[in-house]
């Protein structure tokens, strides 16, 4: 998700993705320059932004946390974006840096597009590795195994890499992406290409789930953590926000027990912040949303209302066993969790 300028400018021109300008990767062999290594690298996420969350959810399901350390920005942005403001003296503790742009920079100077997260960042140089939102996850999961928790579930199992890579495309395009395009859409016909296209791929993704637990196999993989992470801000944000409102999630009943029954699972509800995602979307978009009010709704209670998905069969993390209690320098914030 990039910020900084040009917020303003939302809903008036159109919404296009731009792809990942440094698209190093992070591997065992090191083939790119950046061999995976504990303790060498800083994952700058904010908790507002879906696609940021998806990593945050692949670390900790993982067990990555001593290996790849963190950095939450503050989920509202100035003009020189990401910044520090949540640590003390407004830096980052590790990265000595008041604004992630100031990484950006050290990479590259004068690069084109915004300040995006999720961002890793080499932590000897302080200069940006990556910003590939779309591959991070992934390497997370094949690349960094030798730093795997033990117990960590297969994410991206081989044998159904084909199908998540299908799901997950599918998901993107029309979920993950589309819910934006319809947001920021600035001409009614733009608007309900977009809006359309959002609700009848949840209902594709309706009848996918009736009659399975995950997307993908019998256990969480990829392909639901990409899917989480629209669909637990979707009545937050993208229903009022976005005009993605021809019906809530909580009045979808198999999607609303998938979200559910994920966000009671360790590592995916303790990593959400309902504060930070209401506020930045509210307060940042002000050319969409102008007074910059955030609402008080919707009521975050039903989260944790039973779900029953566990009928359907299904073992969440495979062989592997759920992830410890949340580290306690990483706790999510009290207001903004049910």
């Amino acid at each position: 998700m990039s910020g900084g300028d040009g917020n303003s400018a939302l809903g008036h021109k159109a919404f296009k993705r731009s792809p990942s300008h440094f698209a190093d990767r992070i591997t065992a062999d090191g083939r790119d320059g950046w061999p995976v290594a504990a303790g060498r690298y800083r994952l700058v996420v904010s908790r507002a932004c879906p696609w940021a969350s998806r990593a945050v959810i692949s670390r900790r399901l993982l067990g990555l946390e001593d290996a790849l350390s963190l950095a939450v920005t503050d989920p509202l942005q100035d003009d020189r974006s990401w910044r520090f403001t949540l640590d003390p003296g407004g830096r980052d503790p590790v990265l000595g840096i008041r604004y992630l742009s100031e990484a950006y920079d050290r990479r590259e100077t004068g690069y084109p597009g915004g300040v995006s997260v999720p961002a890793v960042v080499d932590v000897p140089s302080g200069k940006l590795v990556t910003n590939d939102y779309q591959q991070l996850t992934l390497d997370l999961a094949t690349e960094w195994t030798a730093l795997h928790r033990d117990g960590a579930p297969d994410l991206y199992p081989a044998r159904h890499r084909d199908e998540i890579d299908a799901v997950t495309a599918e998901v993107y395009e029309d979920v993950n992406n589309g819910v934006y395009r319809a947001g920021f859409a600035h001409e009614q016909q733009t608007y309900e290409e977009a809006c359309a296209g959002v609700f009848r791929r949840l209902e594709l993704l309706a009848g996918r789930l009736a009659g399975q637990r995950y997307l993908v196999g019998d256990t969480i993989t990829e392909a639901d953590i990409r899917l989480f992470t629209t669909l637990v801000r979707f009545d937050a944000v993208y229903h009022g926000h976005f005009k993605c409102n021809r019906y809530k999630l909580a009045e979808s009943p198999v999607l609303w027990a998938y979200a559910r029954d994920l966000y009671q699972t360790p590592g995916f509800g303790d990593t959400v912040d309902f504060d930070h995602i209401k506020r930045h979307y509210y307060q940042v978009h002000t050319g969409i949303n102008p007074t910059r009010v955030v609402p008080l709704g919707p009521d975050l209670a039903g989260w944790l209302a039973p779900h029953h998905r566990e009928e359907l069969g299904g073992r969440p993390f495979g062989d592997g066993t759920p992830p410890g209690p949340v580290r306690a320098a990483e706790e999510v914030a009290a207001a903004g969790r049910p």
